[in-house]
């Protein structure tokens, strides 16, 4: 049968570069509409991170099979929107905390089965996505180098492991959860997470934006490995995720990305690092 012959590597070219432009055309305009955000500051870049949050929390829903749907997603999207809101109005800590936990208790009286404390997983998730870049952003003392420090540290480590990966190749990282990866991506990705998160906050210091003078060159170093190898392990963890539910990709919303969650599964796990930072320094100075 015509469905059963070999595909040659010539015949299959196009369809990989087709491919490759998606991602790259993708990756630009994204990139350009969260760095130009960035720059404006205040609703317009908290706007994204919602919509990131929101999306993320559906894709979470659907591929967890989650009833009834639309309730569910409703009720998140409310409470994320709520919770953001709260935050860039200046409320005490406990409005949006009490925010979550009220929406969690209602997603889980909404939800059916034994898989009803899945949802919470998506509100929580979107809150992490939606919060901490913001919460950075409108911050006196971090301002706009956090969030720029964030996107300087994942999208040097996706891009370098990827194309490093790709080049040298050699024994693979973990090929049960993602069998493309290897130890060589890992070890790029690595190094050029450092480079970019410390050279971004240089680059920032020597503009005069003095954000967390204390905070010395060689622990932003460390910080940006550390935060290197969580976007690593996160982009792993959701690999295992899709594989745990039997999807390829957590959406179609990013053309060659799949879903947001696809794209901002490393993030993810970077913004839980610097929310927890964030949380510390907010700690010491109380």
């Amino acid at each position: 049968m015509a469905g059963d012959e070999a595909v040659s590597p010539a015949r299959r070219a196009p369809f990989a570069n087709r491919e490759f432009g998606l991602r790259v055309a993708s990756a630009l305009v994204l990139g350009a509409v969260v760095l130009g955000t960035l720059l404006v500051g205040g609703w317009a870049f908290a706007g994204i991170w919602l919509i990131a949050g929101v999306v993320g929390a559906a894709e979470w829903l659907a591929m967890t099979r989650s009833e009834p749907l639309l309730p569910l997603l409703g009720l998140t999207g409310a409470t994320l929107f709520g919770v953001l809101a709260t935050a860039l109005l200046g409320a005490p800590v406990w409005v949006p905390v009490l925010l979550l936990l009220a929406g969690s208790l209602g997603l889980f009286a909404l939800g059916h089965g034994p898989g009803r404390r899945k949802p919470i997983w998506g509100l929580l998730g979107g809150a992490v996505v939606a919060l901490v870049p913001t919460l950075l952003r409108i911050d006196p003392e971090i301002g706009i180098v956090g969030p720029a420090w964030m996107f300087a540290v994942v999208w040097s480590t996706d891009s370098v492991a990827y194309f490093t990966g790709r080049l040298i190749g050699g024994p693979k990282l973990m090929p049960r959860v993602s069998p493309k990866k290897t130890w060589s991506g890992a070890l790029g990705g690595l190094a050029a997470g450092i480079v970019g998160g410390t050279i971004t906050v240089l680059i920032a210091r020597s503009q005069g934006w003095d954000a967390l003078p204390a905070v010395s060159l060689p622990l932003v170093a460390a910080l940006s490995g550390l935060a290197s190898i969580l976007s690593q392990g996160g982009d792993l963890v959701e690999s295992a995720l899709k594989r745990r539910y039997g999807v390829k990709d957590s959406g179609r919303s990013i053309p060659g990305h799949g879903g947001v969650m696809d794209r901002l599964d490393g993030f993810f796990a970077v913004a839980g690092l610097a929310g927890l930072c964030l949380a510390a320094l907010r700690l010491l100075n109380a």
